[in-house]
């Protein structure tokens, strides 16, 4: 229960600073900042208590990565999707329910630009908090934070920069991408979240 209260904190700052910053009047070219720091704190106050995932492909990459129990799975992920969910119905409030023009995404380049970005990014996470190499070390929320700051930059023009299924439900109740395009993010979410522990298991084949 308290890994879940927390999981519900991250996820739902995570999405409410998003919705925040992009939602018209937003935060403009700092966006990908704010909500890289912000990500970074809840990373931090967080991880001891319950691995600060805050997105369901992270959870999977766990999972597969063997640093998950099977009965944590679901509940994380549900707790992840509500808190989006709450979190955008709350940017809404705050900023008065707008209207905001949902992003032209096309789907071939943003399902390659989502599935590459959140395989970074489970890969990284894996990486500085799994890895017997990196075990007590003091940058892995820096490391997290910015790679999605990375992203949100490199490729939030093609795909919306979500790397996460419960940020994409989320901006698509806050009306940032159309319902339409939420195959898109669950298939390439999944995808990067399944890869990136296959990956690391091939580098770390001695662990």
């Amino acid at each position: 229960m308290k890994k879940c209260f927390v999981e519900f904190i991250g996820t739902f700052f995570l999405v409410f600073t998003i919705g925040n910053v992009v939602v018209v009047p937003g935060a403009g070219l700092f966006a990908p900042l704010a909500i890289g720091a912000v990500l970074t704190a809840m990373i931090y106050a967080g991880a001891h208590i319950s691995g600060a995932h805050y997105n369901p492909a992270v959870t999977m990459a766990f999972w597969f990565r063997g640093k998950m129990k099977s009965g944590d799975v679901f509940p994380y992920m549900v707790t992840q999707v509500v808190a989006g969910v709450l979190a955008a119905l709350a940017v809404m409030l705050v900023k008065g329910a707008p209207e905001t023009l949902p992003m032209e995404i096309s789907p071939l380049p943003a399902l390659i630009a989502e599935t590459l970005f959140t395989f970074a990014l489970c890969l990284v996470i894996l990486e500085v908090s799994t890895s017997k190499a990196t075990q007590g070390n003091s940058y892995y929320g820096i490391a997290i934070g910015l790679t999605v700051m990375g992203g949100a930059y490199a490729v939030g023009s093609i795909s919306g920069g979500a790397f996460n299924p419960a940020v994409a439900v989320g901006m698509i109740i806050m009306g940032i991408v159309d319902p339409s395009s939420i195959w898109i993010y669950l298939c390439a979410n999944s995808i990067g979240g399944f890869f990136a522990p296959a990956i690391y298991k091939l580098i770390h084949s001695d662990e």
